[in-house]
């Protein structure tokens, strides 16, 4: 049985924490069906966060930007990596120290709103660099920080994330900044604030007390890690950057709990999977074969993938399937598997 049993996957959790880009919008514009999804949250008293890495916005930004989508969203709901890497500083420095600020005039605001001093030159003899995703970030704030790691500043990143969604495919996100920088001074950042570390989710956890908190989001290497590392419950929406074949050749650490195609999930118990699933489920068959994994049978798609699931992460064959009957075939194609 691949569904999830008992009915609703929503009806097990007493907070859902969202991931915003790929899950809740793309940029700006919502995702098909994420508007009606949240509305039903609303309507039956459900508690609900939303958690990003994207530290170009602040809290109350995020929430504006929802609201005006017609996702109603209160600031305090809304968990960034700029407003948590602030804290971080915050509480490692004393008031008023300057802080060079690699990112979007939201980091500088968080950073000036916990009573430190952003700054933007190397010579304003910085005690901490702190680096952001902001999509006017160049060559000259990559070397202004490089001088002010060098001279002993302690360099925090808000997040590590390689890409960002968009509606042209993934972009450069700020993993790919920071990877920039720490290529050119062969050093890791001090700090890692956002996903996959576990901290904005494990502060979303909090707020359910003693309920259980399920995480929903589109990123195995940011949203599904780092809910597993919190020990958080995680549902894989096929919405954003995150696909098919990533997911069956997915290590142990990055394996949601469940997959759905989108937020129709949390309600409709055939629109979603408890993942990994039997070998043999819905009348599907999945097995290995010489390196690879061979589905036969007809049945739910949802079924096909999870049964898919067992067998590629028992045996670590990756996204190499095979079909073995027509119905395979066409399965395997919608989910982006070459035949």
């Amino acid at each position: 049985m691949t569904e999830v049993a008992g009915g609703r996957l929503v009806d097990g959790y007493a907070l859902v924490v969202f991931d915003l880009d790929g899950v809740i919008y793309l940029i700006d514009r919502p995702i098909p069906g994420a508007v009606e999804a949240l509305g039903a949250l609303r309507a039956e008293g459900r508690s609900v966060a939303f958690a990003t890495n994207n530290a170009s916005r602040r809290s109350s930004e995020v929430a504006d930007l929802l609201t005006g989508m017609g996702v109603p969203a209160d600031p305090a709901e809304v968990l960034t990596s700029a407003g948590a890497a602030a804290e971080v500083l915050r509480d490692r420095l004393p008031a008023g120290a300057a802080v060079l600020v690699v990112g979007a005039e939201a980091l500088r605001a968080e950073i000036r709103a916990v009573g430190l001093t952003p700054v933007d030159r190397a010579d304003a003899a910085p005690v901490a660099v702190v680096q952001g995703y902001g999509p006017q970030v160049g060559w000259v704030d990559l070397a202004e920080a490089s001088v002010a790691i060098r001279a002993g500043a302690t360099w925090v990143a808000t997040n590590t994330d390689r890409t960002l969604p968009s509606g042209r495919g993934p972009l450069p996100g700020n993993g790919s900044l920071v990877a920039a920088l720490r290529h050119a001074l062969d050093r890791a950042p001090d700090v890692v604030v956002g996903k996959p570390e576990p901290a904005l989710f494990a502060t979303a956890a909090r707020r359910a007390g003693t309920g259980r908190s399920l995480v929903v989001g589109d990123r195995l290497d940011t949203d599904i890690e780092g809910a597993r590392r919190a020990g958080l419950d995680s549902l894989l929406v096929l919405t954003g950057v995150s696909d098919v074949p990533e997911l069956l050749a997915a290590a142990e650490q990055r394996r949601p709990t469940h997959v759905a195609v989108d937020l129709a999930g949390l309600f409709d118990p055939a629109a979603v999977v408890r993942v990994p699933g039997a070998p043999q489920t819905g009348g599907w068959s999945a097995t290995a074969v010489d390196g690879a994994v061979e589905l036969r049978g007809a049945g739910r798609p949802l079924d096909a993938l999870a049964a898919l699931c067992a067998v590629a992460w028992a045996a670590g064959t990756g996204a190499d399937v095979r079909p073995a009957s027509p119905e395979a075939e066409q399965v395997l194609a919608g989910f982006g598997l070459a035949t």
